[in-house]
């Protein structure tokens, strides 16, 4: 086999795996360039265009609110000071019983 040959292959693959390694950074930075939704543009807002906006999302969570209406607050229930403490009582003593645990493995 000529030198030259292989000389010539050798530079073919080369310039193969540039090409490939090129093609994988555009792509690369592609992905990385707006990936989590970031503006990439500088304009900034009139303060007029801001207002719209802000009432806009306003006008949502005021239909939002108008249609959960006085039915959520109907559906919430309240916890009993007798309940609170019953369940109090119980995580203390399943702390106690962790804790008391844990010391044993630890001796």
């Amino acid at each position: 086999m000529d030198i030259a040959i292989v000389v010539r292959q050798l530079k073919e693959e080369r310039d193969r795996a540039a090409q490939q390694v090129e093609r994988l950074n555009a792509a690369l930075a592609a992905l990385s360039r707006n990936s989590h939704g970031e503006r990439t543009g500088g304009g900034t807002l009139s303060a007029a265009a801001r207002a719209r906006i802000r009432a806009a999302q306003r006008a949502r969570w005021a239909k939002v609110r108008a249609s959960k209406g006085s039915a959520n607050s109907a559906t919430r229930r309240t916890m009993s000071a007798a309940a609170r403490a019953k369940i109090a009582q119980a995580q203390r003593l399943r702390w106690a019983k962790h804790k008391k645990s844990a010391q044993k493995r630890a001796a």
